[in-house]
């Protein structure tokens, strides 16, 4: 049944968010594309934060879970014995899971991007806004003043 070398899910069970040696932890090489090193906003200063990193690979180890799944799924599905069939129900539920916890995951890799890339107040700009507005300039005052016009 386990035509992909052995790699079918009876070996151990994948608890989503969890780290396991199936699963973020051994893709940390694998993800290097994805956001490593990146800089945001073009100015080349500022890296991507760690978790967006970290959440890539997670989402990365589920993904790749998820596909031993679905092969076993369809192997289940094709013999159509009856342990088999009735094993499908926990591992499409255990599937679901996993897409449940892929988008939460992308939900927090948004807002965390939205946060490393939104603009940053000056401590100069915080307390000008603690003050409220600059009071309006005075009709005909200019840099010049003191200075007659003829």
């Amino acid at each position: 049944m386990e035509e992909d070398g052995g790699s079918g899910s009876d070996s151990m069970e994948f608890v989503a968010g969890a780290e396991t040696s199936a699963g973020a932890g051994t893709n940390a090489g694998r993800n290097r594309g994805v956001g490593a090193g990146t800089s945001v906003g073009g100015g080349g200063g500022t890296k991507l934060p760690h978790v967006l990193q970290k959440s890539f690979g997670e989402v990365q180890g589920i993904l790749e879970h998820n596909r031993v799944l679905i092969q076993e799924i369809s192997q289940n599905q094709e013999t159509r014995d009856a342990d088999g069939l009735s094993r499908n129900v926990a591992l499409i539920r255990e599937l679901n899971t996993n897409i449940a916890r892929v988008v939460d995951l992308y939900g927090d890799m948004s807002g965390s991007f939205a946060r490393a890339v939104a603009p940053r107040k000056t401590p100069q700009a915080t307390s000008r806004a603690l003050r409220g507005p600059a009071p309006p300039a005075l009709e005909g005052s200019s840099s010049r003043a003191g200075v007659l016009s003829s």
